[in-house]
């Protein structure tokens, strides 16, 4: 049956128009005043639209658009609120302050998921809300950016528990129409599609649009009605178990991502991968040079090593996205060939160890080879990801393997709630609403009255009680409790007490369960009849994760008890409209992860913000935000090889840290009923986590450490005809098919008779055989310091050597340099020499297999 489709919009009246150019941009997600505007018209449908603007106004009726359109008092904020609006899309931001060199250059960010806005349902968790916190930091900052992701038919999955507890899923469509997302199209009104090959058969893919403030997010769709249903079902469900659908899904990220910029008619700069899961974009970057550009592989990769940027989530291997190598030959065989690669060259960029056929093949590994700008998410990481993935540079000690840390950090107007944000603008003033991105004083803070703060911070607790309440009977009616248990969910806990939260993703090592493995300890916090304390939780466990379902249910059956129901509860469905409630809401924020699995955590941030107090095991960002003016530790970070231990040792610590620090200093009031010293502690972690742990400060790191670099190598690299990317492709070649004639001939200390002392400087001669290598293709380092009863050098400095001018020894084939060392520390003492790379087109010299030791 052929179907004629017409898109039918609202009749807005013409004199609020703007409201549907306002609902269009997701900068309402951050905009109270936007959202205002929408509550104010019907607040209930506004809930019943999941905070979604242009459902709300599809479904408003005409009369009802009309009276608003009549409505001097709503107009008059219309105009202002858009008048706002205007001139952020106009002002001058950050970027183009800073780096006014570079505004023609753009980054394109890649990722799987973006966690936006409770209406735009592409997201799962922590890696969506952390790239959506990035696009809205990088449009307050006018960072150059353009995003690129998947538009999901059925998003991730809405959660419902059964009676017993147990995780159920449900799928709901989603309507693009009413959605703030566009399809693209070209100067004839025609979508802009292309297509990719999957084992033969062409799909079709064409492109939506969401504008986050200034910055575009492009969406790949490939359910059309062209394509076999097969590939339709590509853009079905985000993070399908499935390993074929898993595949195909990051073909189409990575290879069709960049074939969407190229239709759209952008040219990235410097691409940044969000994760693995778009890694296949590079080959098509390598591919596209070769054909467009007339590069041989290798060129193609020295022009692409520079200009990509790389960030790992996953703390352990197994997190990590690998695949079968029969399941990449089914798709991709073909598409290698027409690079230049062999099928086993391939391969071996996806492991570890190469020549491993055993090894499966892993998105990470292959980034972590091709991108020359490597981090981790928070410093911790950056140490754990650098031991996991050494062996990628074998000869390099794990501390100079090159994955740096950059912390995340959270949007804070995305999180913050309008009530502190009302009283931000009264005490900060016009540049903390006009210049968000540029505000620093955070330290103004401590000039805001406690019993303000106290205040807007007990409001905040009480809409989170009623919130509470209202979603649980909604919840114990759809599961069809009793009208007495239904009636009974509005005693189910106290606005004034201490109230901690815990919401995250369901997964073992977060062990939600840690809380109650003591249930007569958590009886007796629970019950104090001083110091009572209340418990709000919220999750999803992955649909396949059967245990992180089990922690679940088996938290539902005790907060069922008669003894508990008033003062644990669980939220079902937790989204961003259910964790800014928590966030905003909790006095405490509960994390307690097995360390060092939890890479970086971003919601405790959130909470940070907003005056809640962490009381954490220190992994993560915990690490860098903790100090006993700003929170609570549980443990001293240790970590353990007995899991059962480490769980039963924490969890006690975890009481302990509750009953002898938190509770006792959060109910501790003075005569004005003011806690004071929780209030000092409340806005010392306000300070801390606005000023350490915004995305703007995570935006800005990402931009000097590795945006404005890549920029300057795109610049360098593709320009006169990629002459340099050339050159380098050569150098590279020719240096390492005679590296292995490289051989450090001698390391002496020719002065040195008896043992120096702390402070004295030792110089040290070095021969290198040279072979064709010319000196001044590499770099001779000296390497000194104390050692371990390993005979391991823990800490050390390189010391770049000179080649002795005065010596003939390069033409004879060797060569003769010098160096001076200094000891720092007594004890024993090593010295030691290597040969790397030299070249200043290098963005770092640190090339696996290119590291010759003495």
């Amino acid at each position: 049956m052929k179907v004629k489709q017409f898109l039918v919009l609202p009749n807005l009246p013409e004199r609020i128009q703007r409201l549907r150019e306002l609902a269009m941009n997701l900068w309402f997600s951050w905009n109270w005043d936007i959202v205002k505007l929408f509550i104010r018209i019907d607040s209930e449908l506004w809930e019943k639209s999941y905070q979604n603007p242009i459902e709300m106004l599809a479904y408003l009726p005409q009369n009802k658009l009309e009276e608003v359109a009549r409505d001097d008092a709503f107009l008059a904020s219309l105009d202002r609120v858009y008048g706002h609006f205007q001139e952020y899309i106009k002002s001058p931001r950050w970027f183009d302050k800073t780096f006014p060199d570079h505004k023609k250059a753009t980054i394109a960010y890649f990722s799987c998921e973006y966690g936006i806005d409770t209406g735009l349902p592409i997201y799962s968790g922590g890696l969506g809300l952390l790239s959506g916190d990035h696009l809205k930091a990088a449009s307050d900052m006018g960072i150059p950016l353009v995003a690129v992701g998947l538009l999901y038919r059925y998003g991730y999955f809405r959660q419902f528990l059964s009676s017993d507890g147990w995780q159920q899923e449900r799928y709901e469509e989603n309507d693009w129409y009413h959605m703030p997302v566009t399809l693209e199209k070209d100067a004839n009104g025609n979508p802009i599609r292309f297509s990719l090959d999957f084992s033969g058969t062409p799909v079709h893919v064409q492109i939506w649009k969401v504008m986050v403030g200034i910055t575009p997010l492009y969406l790949l769709d490939t359910n059309i009605p062209e394509n076999p249903t097969k590939y339709r079902e590509i853009t079905s469900v985000l993070y399908s178990g499935d390993k074929d659908t898993r595949v195909r899904q990051e073909i189409l990220l990575g290879i069709g991502g960049v074939k969407a910029l190229n239709a759209l008619g952008i040219t990235p700069s410097v691409y940044h991968l969000n994760e693995g899961h778009s890694m296949f974009l590079l080959l098509e970057r390598v591919k596209d040079l070769i054909e467009t550009k007339g590069l041989s592989y290798d060129e193609a990769v020295q022009a692409v090593w520079p200009t990509t940027v790389f960030t790992s989530h996953t703390p352990v291997p197994a997190g990590n996205e690998t695949f079968d190598p029969k399941l990449l030959e089914r798709y991709l065989k073909d598409y290698v060939n027409k690079i230049g690669m062999s099928w086993e060259q391939f391969l071996a960029l996806g492991r570890v160890f190469p020549s491993d056929d055993n090894e499966p093949f892993c998105m990470t590994v292959a980034a972590l080879k091709l991108a020359a700008f490597n981090n981790g998410v928070s410093q911790l990481h950056g140490i754990v990801t650098r031991n996991m993935w050494h062996n990628i540079w074998p000869s390099l000690p794990v501390e100079e393997v090159p994955v740096i840390g950059i912390t995340n950090g959270v949007h804070i107007r995305s999180w913050l709630s309008h009530d502190m944000i009302d009283l931000y603008d009264t005490y900060f003033g016009p540049k903390f609403t006009k210049q968000p991105s540029s505000f620093q004083d955070w330290g103004s803070i401590h000039k805001i009255p406690d019993a303000e703060i106290w205040r807007v911070h007990q409001r905040r607790r009480e809409r989170l009680v009623f919130f509470a309440r209202k979603r649980l009977k909604n919840q114990l009616a759809r599961r069809g409790a009793s009208a007495l248990d239904i009636k009974m969910a509005d005693e189910v806990l106290d606005p004034q007490i201490l109230t901690i939260g815990f919401a995250r993703r369901f997964s073992s090592y977060k062990r939600a369960f840690l809380l109650f493995k003591d249930i007569d300890r958590l009886r007796r916090l629970i019950h104090n009849p001083d110091m009572p304390v209340q418990f709000v939780l919220a999750g999803k466990a992955h649909p396949l994760d059967n245990p992180g379902k089990e922690i679940i249910k088996n938290i539902l059956q005790i907060a069922s008890r008669d003894e508990f129901r008033r003062r644990i509860v669980f939220l079902e469905d937790y989204d961003i409209n259910v964790a800014r409630y928590l966030v905003q809401g909790t006095d405490v924020w509960l994390n307690n992860p097995r360390r060092p699995q939890e890479a970086s955590g971003t919601s405790g941030m959130k909470a940070a913000c907003n005056g809640a107090i962490n009381v954490s095991i220190l992994d993560g960002w915990w690490c860098e935000g903790y100090s006993p003016d700003t929170g609570f530790k549980i443990g001293n970070g240790e970590e353990y090889d007995n899991l059962e231990l480490q769980d039963s040792l924490e969890s006690q610590f975890l009481y302990d840290t509750l009953e002898r620090e938190v509770i006792p200093q959060f109910y501790k009031i003075n005569s004005a009923n003011l806690p004071l010293d929780w209030v000092k502690m409340m806005k010392n972690s306000m300070i801390m986590a606005s000023r350490d742990f915004s995305s703007y400060r995570m935006v800005r790191d990402y931009t000097e450490k590795s945006y404005i670099p890549a920029i300057n190598a795109y610049n360098k690299f593709f320009a006169d005809d990629f002459a340099t990317t050339r050159k380098m492709a050569k150098w590279q070649n020719d240096l390492s098919a005679n590296w292995d004639q490289l051989i450090i001939e001698k390391v002496e200390t020719p002065s040195l008779e008896t043992s120096p002392k702390v402070g004295d400087r030792i110089p040290v001669d070095i021969r290198v055989r040279l072979g064709n290598i010319s000196p001044d293709d590499i770099m001779v380092e000296v390497i000194a310091g104390n050692l371990n009863s390993l005979e391991q050098m823990n800490q050390y400095r390189p010391v770049i050597a000179t080649i002795n001018n005065g010596s003939d020894a390069p033409h004879k084939g060797y060569g003769e340099y010098q160096a001076e060392v200094v000891c720092e520390e007594s004890g024993r003492f090593g010295i030691a020499a290597r040969v790397v790379p030299r070249n200043p087109n290098l963005i770092h010299n640190r090339i696996p297999k290119l590291i010759k030791w003495w």
